[in-house]
């Protein structure tokens, strides 16, 4: 039986620490074979968009499925949560693909245009075209804070266009509201703005050089908050008349699960520093919507350090061995 319950030792509850330690790069070790098996792919994100993955096919075994993993805000394919879940699940003998959202990791120059939370099209594209991979084989999709937004929205849009054999999306500290989150960023710990801040603007340095043309962002990159930059950002998307309209593009809050097709886990924790918990209770039932919200466990963190292992990797591994069996 899965053990749906987090129970960390005293020391290890701290929020901060959880969430701190789940991202550290000394958990990425110096041997990976998911890692080593690895080779990148440009995937077709529809109207011209690329996005950039690794895909890690089981070499020595027939595999049991393909999962692919979506990283949070200015992380990517190489992220340390990443790579451990991807290599506990390759280790299991699952096909891992780590896609790479737009303008993250070293995916910079295949786009013109600037990310954003709201470029669900391009994304669904592309796992749609990864889950093309593995032929008939199971087809899992595991998204972490961000990326577990894309994920959701991907198993809302899977209830109109069938992702090819997707048996099960599971979500670890999925944002539900940006803004309440970017909020959150802003007004917790002050390490958590620095960290988001240095990144993002690392980011629009970046695509500022490879386009130079179309981007100038020294006037903007004084920002102090995450807020005061998406504010400043805006001209960038004409699309959106306002800041409050690109949220509600990615906002998904009250019964928006309600016609779901699929199962979809969502991991999150009541001591979360950057996604409000309140909104989870909010959400309308569906049968199809399962929540495990613990106690403890800061943002993607879920950590039990000795052994030094995320808890929702075993989560994971109960949930895709089931859905083999049915």
């Amino acid at each position: 039986m899965m053990e749906d319950r987090f129970i960390p030792r005293p020391w290890e509850r701290n929020p901060h620490i959880q969430t701190m330690f789940g991202s550290l790069r000394l958990r990425k070790g110096c041997i990976n074979s998911m890692v080593d098996s690895s080779k990148e792919m440009i995937i077709d994100g529809c109207s011209g968009a690329c996005l950039l993955g690794y895909y890690s096919p089981q070499v020595s075994r027939y595999p049991m499925g393909l999962v692919t993993l979506i990283h949070g805000w200015e992380g990517s394919s190489d992220s340390a949560y990443i790579l451990s879940t991807g290599q506990y699940l390759y280790e299991k003998g699952y096909d891992i693909f780590r896609l790479n959202l737009r303008d993250h990791g070293r995916s910079h120059h295949l786009n013109k245009g600037l990310f954003h939370g709201a470029l669900i099209e391009e994304t669904f594209h592309a796992v749609h075209n990864i889950a093309c991979l593995c032929d008939h084989l199971p087809f899992y999709l595991v998204g972490f804070s961000m990326g577990g937004n894309f994920a959701l929205r991907i198993a809302i849009k899977h209830s109109l266009y069938k992702i090819p054999n997707l048996k099960h999306v599971v979500c670890i500290s999925p944002a539900l509201d940006p803004y309440k989150s970017t909020i959150a960023i802003d007004e917790s710990l002050p390490i958590y703005r620095y960290y988001f801040l240095n990144k993002w603007k690392r980011s629009l340095r970046k695509k500022q050089f490879l386009y130079p043309a179309i981007y100038r962002f020294e006037d903007i990159l004084n920002r102090r908050t995450c807020m005061a930059l998406t504010e400043a950002i805006m001209p960038y998307f004409p699309e959106f008349k306002s800041y409050q309209e690109y949220f509600s593009h990615y906002t998904l809050l009250g019964n928006v699960f309600t016609d779901l097709t699929i199962p979809v886990t969502v991991i999150a924790s009541e001591d979360d520093p950057v996604v409000p918990i309140a909104d989870y209770y909010e959400l309308h039932k569906s049968k199809y919507l399962q929540l495990l919200i613990q106690k403890y466990g800061g943002h993607c963190g879920f950590l039990n350090f000795l052994p030094f292992e995320h808890w929702y990797l075993k989560i994971m591994e109960y949930i895709f061995s089931k859905e083999e069996t049915l």
